[in-house]
């Protein structure tokens, strides 16, 4: 049995470091995030008695050691929810990502889930988005709301019926765009999470993003993306400084991270460069784990902010609100 999935990756605007579960991939908190497109990860899988083993690829290269053990937690969950007799069959799954992976855009989200949306259908799986994002979180956390897409809430607890994740309803899809500013350097997010849980300030990070939780869940009901943008700007802050006092001290922002950063803010405490009718410009940052930013704006704003940060010398796009995981053609299949 063959299916193949898309999936978008996350912008985390409430963020989590630090898992209660290593293996059922659980964290200490709740998280809020969005989904960004055009990006995306589409991944084919099938089952079938003429593999020998299960066999992992993801843009061209062969997996093994740790990366072949997180896909194969996702398969075996997978594999333990069908009634389906082929799923004892080994699987072969293939992936491959639009956009560049490890530099702290969420492509192990969207992978993940690609992997498990496609995972269930082959699997002949009767699963809600939901569920399936029980799934994608035993690969990686933030790929539960990668599942649910559009702007998700991923639930902390204790098993798959309060560790999922859910929408959250808001009409900001459309006034929300994204300017990616990609600033390639090399992070693993696993490192981030031991960092974090080892912090004097993890205990205060815990206390304080449940505030930030209900204030990001209440703008977002009420379509505020003026206050969206801040509390995601004040969380990339807060999560950094965890990560960064960590034991090993770990930076992943560079200068040209900083320097987006000061380019946002002068966007939006003087406005355009010689345009004396802008005089503030809606847009904030925010970072993931890892060097590149998300320059949250405005559609009436995008082109013009996008403009300004690309004179910061890095690469820009624009990239906008991506939807749920789902099922492709047979003939989108990538074997």
């Amino acid at each position: 049995m063959k299916a193949t999935a898309m999936a978008h990756p996350i912008q985390g605007l409430v963020k989590y470091h630090g898992m209660r579960d290593d293996i059922e991939r659980q964290p200490y908190h709740d998280s809020i995030s969005v989904c960004t497109a055009p990006s995306h990860t589409k991944t084919t899988v099938e089952f079938s008695m003429d593999y020998d083993e299960d066999t992992y690829v993801v843009d061209g290269e062969e997996l093994e050691g740790h990366a072949f053990d997180r896909v194969e937690r996702v398969v075996d969950k997978a594999r333990d929810m069908s009634d389906a007799a082929h799923t004892v069959y080994p699987v072969r799954l293939e992936s491959e990502n639009s956009f560049p992976s490890n530099v702290g855009l969420g492509s192990s989200s969207s992978g993940f889930a690609a992997a498990a949306m496609a995972l269930s259908e082959a699997a002949e799986l009767d699963a809600s988005h939901a569920e399936i994002s029980t799934i994608a979180r035993v690969g990686s956390a933030s790929a539960a709301r990668s599942v649910t897409g559009g702007f998700s809430h991923l639930r902390a607890g204790l098993n798959d019926r309060d560790c999922r994740s859910h929408r959250i309803p808001t009409d900001l899809k459309d006034d929300l765009k994204i300017i990616v500013a990609l600033v390639p350097s090399y992070k693993d997010t696993d490192d981030a999470h031991a960092e974090a849980e080892k912090s004097h300030m993890f205990g205060d990070r815990r206390a304080y993003v449940q505030d930030q939780l209900v204030e990001m869940r209440d703008a977002l009901h009420d379509d505020d993306l003026e206050r969206v943008g801040h509390i995601a700007e004040q969380d990339s802050l807060s999560l950094a400084a965890t990560t960064m006092t960590g034991p090993d001290g770990w930076v992943y922002w560079q200068p040209p991270t900083l320097a987006v950063f000061n380019k946002v803010r002068e966007l939006r405490e003087n406005g355009y460069e010689g345009d004396d009718d802008v005089d503030s410009v809606p847009v904030w940052f925010s970072t993931d784990t890892g060097a590149s930013v998300y320059v949250n704006t405005t559609a009436d704003h995008a082109e013009r902010v996008k403009e300004a940060v690309s004179e910061t010398g890095v690469r820009t796009t624009i990239w906008e609100v991506g939807g749920p995981a789902r099922l492709l053609d047979e003939d989108e299949a990538l074997f």
